[in-house]
């Protein structure tokens, strides 16, 4: 039985009309992905990494979902969800969840652990070394590590020290000579690597010591004179939920820089500790962090298992996917680009087309004599983006550059800063969004001087500017000229920058004034359409669906006999399948080597299809309350592909794909398919193909 169908989602209420709780999709999506981990068809080191992804979900989905139901608890809130759960209901449901989902997790590990060794990549413990190579490492550790570390008492006399958010600790009960007993805590310092490699060439087998067996075992130079006990490594995960109140904040740069100091001191709202340590070394890290014995997890395995992607940057190729070069389209390449978009849209898929013709468009233009203005949005961006060069060429070479930072991007804030101040200082307009709001949308604007005048050339994507991710995210980018597009790219610039308010939009579909409205009203035509005897068809392709209102709206339309397709690869709360609700609603997630980022909204519109692409998840948070923004793909061969070629191999996947069951539980496609072999399909390795 897989994993997610292990989950006992289908106990779950699921309120009226049904939909799926938000925190129990998501369990069962970080389960698709530990099925990944699973998978033996995947490379050994590649399914090491998807269990390292797994880990590092659930580290963000404490930090983040479980802390805030935490804070409702402790506020005495009563409010129940739509499901009729209180907030301690769902607690309790989150946690049972989550430990079925960490046991198969722990299983999977030593799975791996054992395929490694037989790979000739093994793990080992101090006590398995030689007696030489004992004594090697120990004057290793003597040397190189001993000095970084600092062992805090924890008694009556002595205040429990803070533990930092995600930090590799070891807790220790110290003996002194007199009898007197005392629990020390030893932080592991991140710059220490998490694996010691022991091997000093890369021939042959290669065999690595973690860090903390290396610090156990040398535990006497630590407290000298002293009788220590066993050492148990424990970790703690704290609320990182970083809030921002803009209207009391003067600077906004400096209020979140005060912001991301204060995500390391948060409440804590789980400890992980070692399967076999002592209930006493467990009750005294308990009570000083004012935990609950629920928030407790004993993990047999690796504490904090994410360490162990050090592993997947070995050089062993035929243990990882195969490599592959994106590519450019020839006509992208020795002419200028704003002669090629003049001549016709381009719509480019990331990770099979290169990313280079989007940093290369914004290049062009710092270049260019004839360009006149820059505006861009920068949401998440690399350590050295091309993007971020191309505008700083700009702003020397004279050209007005204007870029909306958005600096409450969850997790790379501080990345966001630092790139802030250096626009600032070169002389880039540098804003920070709408007040109230998450600058979202992924937009690029050039204005450019012409021999009839002045023309706009607009980039508009579903992924970040980032090099690195745009290598590794699924995500579609469309370069267009369409007067009326770029038009509305303008007036949106104008509304985050100037805080104008256009009245509406000619072709885009923006967040929080209309978006909503427009896929609600395209849904209720698909439904106007089959209750007119017409076939109508809608597929949706996103992140997540979470919206209440949406999901009224697809189930009106089901009703109504509309074919309705979601491809979500991450949180959804649609129930399918339901005979009188949601019979012609289908739910499949596809999770592979790429990750899944592309927003598709295609609507049959009665045989002249509507196809949108962009930034946003069907959720309250991107519709209610972020600048998102859809912009239609209107070249008829592109929407042609986008149907027949790009959606329909999502759709006819059985490799990849999980299927939503009426009860709400996931099974794999290819576990039920029963088709020719010849008929089977890797929508991952049919786009590589391709590439």
């Amino acid at each position: 039985m897989s994993p997610t169908r292990a989950l006992p989602l289908a106990d779950l209420p699921l309120g009226e009309p049904p939909m799926v709780d938000r925190e129990a999709s998501w369990i069962a999506f970080d389960a698709r992905v530990l099925e990944e981990a699973k998978d033996p068809r995947n490379p050994l080191l590649e399914r090491v990494r998807f269990l390292s992804i797994f880990h590092t979900n659930l580290d963000e989905f404490f930090m983040i979902r479980v802390s805030g139901v935490h804070q409702q608890v402790e506020a005495g809130v009563d409010v129940r969800s739509h499901q009729g759960q209180t907030p301690r209901q769902r607690l309790d449901m989150i946690t049972d969840l989550v430990r079925a989902a960490l046991a198969d997790a722990a299983a999977t590990e030593k799975s791996l652990v054992a395929d490694l060794d037989a790979a000739g990549i093994t793990l080992v413990r101090h006590r398995d070394l030689s007696a030489a190579e004992r004594r090697t490492w120990n004057e290793r550790f003597v040397e190189r590590v001993l000095p970084t570390l600092t062992p805090l008492a924890i008694s009556s006399a002595f205040p429990f020290p803070f533990i930092s958010n995600l930090s590799l600790n070891l807790a220790v009960m110290v003996t002194a000579p007199d009898g007197e007993r005392r629990l020390a805590r030893i932080k592991v310092p991140d710059h220490l690597p998490p694996l010691v490699g022991l091997d000093e060439t890369g021939d042959g087998p290669q065999r690595f010591l973690r860090i903390e067996d290396l610090i156990s075992a040398n535990l006497h130079h630590l407290f000298p004179g002293m009788e220590t006990g066993r050492a148990w490594a424990f970790r703690v995960t704290r609320d990182a939920d970083v809030e921002i109140r803009e209207d009391e904040a003067d600077d906004l740069l400096k209020h979140i820089e005060g912001e991301l100091r204060k995500r390391r001191f948060g409440e804590a709202v789980r400890l992980e500790v070692a399967w076999d340590a002592p209930r006493d070394i467990v009750a005294s890290l308990q009570e000083g962090l004012d935990l609950l014995p629920e928030d407790v997890h004993r993990v047999r395995g690796v504490l904090a298992p994410a360490r162990l992607a050090r592993l997947c940057d070995l050089e062993r190729p035929e243990l990882k996917f195969p490599s592959y070069a994106p590519r450019t389209p020839r006509d992208l390449v020795g002419e200028s680009l704003f002669d090629r978009i003049a001549r016709g849209d381009i719509l480019l898929h990331h990770p099979f087309d290169a990313f280079t013709p989007v940093a290369e468009l914004v290049r062009q233009a710092a270049r260019d004599p004839a360009v006149l203005a820059i505006k861009q949005t920068l949401y998440r961006t690399s350590g050295n983006s091309p993007v971020i060069g191309a505008l700083l060429e700009a702003v020397e070479r004279g050209k007005q550059v204007a870029a909306v930072v958005e600096l409450k991007a969850r997790f790379d804030e501080e990345n966001n800063i630092g790139w802030a101040r250096a626009l600032e200082q070169a002389g880039v307009h540098v804003i920070y969004g709408v007040p109230g709001l998450k600058t979202h949308a992924k937009l690029c604007l050039i204005v450019r001087r012409e021999e009839h005048g002045l023309r706009r050339y607009a980039h508009i994507g579903t992924g970040n500017y980032n090099p690195v991710t745009a290598r590794i995210y699924t995500d579609l980018g469309l370069f267009t000229c369409d007067p009326e597009i770029t038009a509305d790219v303008a007036d949106l610039f104008n509304r985050i920058t100037g805080f104008a308010l256009p009245p509406g939009y000619r072709r885009l579909q923006v967040a929080p004034r209309f978006m909503k409205r427009g896929l609600i009203d395209a849904i209720r035509l698909e439904a106007g359409i089959a209750r007119a005897g017409g076939d109508a068809h809608v597929i949706l392709k996103t992140n997540a669906v979470t919206e209440p209102d949406i999901i009224e709206a697809l189930y009106d339309a089901s009703r109504a006999g509309v074919r309705i397709d979601l491809l979500v690869r991450g949180i959804c709360s649609v129930v399918p399948g339901r005979p009188g609700l949601s019979e012609t609603i289908t739910v499949r997630s596809v999770v592979g080597r790429f990750l899944e980022h592309t927003r598709v909204f295609w609507f049959s519109h009665a045989g002249d299809p509507v196809v949108w692409i962009g930034s946003a998840d069907l959720m309250g948070r991107n519709l209610n309350r972020r600048v998102e923004v859809l912009v239609p793909i209107l070249d008829p061969g592109h929407r042609a592909w986008l149907r027949d070629t790009y959606l329909q191999r999502y759709l006819d996947d059985t490799e990849r794909s999980r299927v939503m069951q009426p009860d709400t539980s996931w099974t794999r496609r290819r576990e039920t398919f029963d088709g020719p072999d010849s008929a089977r399909s890797d929508v991952h390795q049919a786009f590589l193909r391709d590439a």
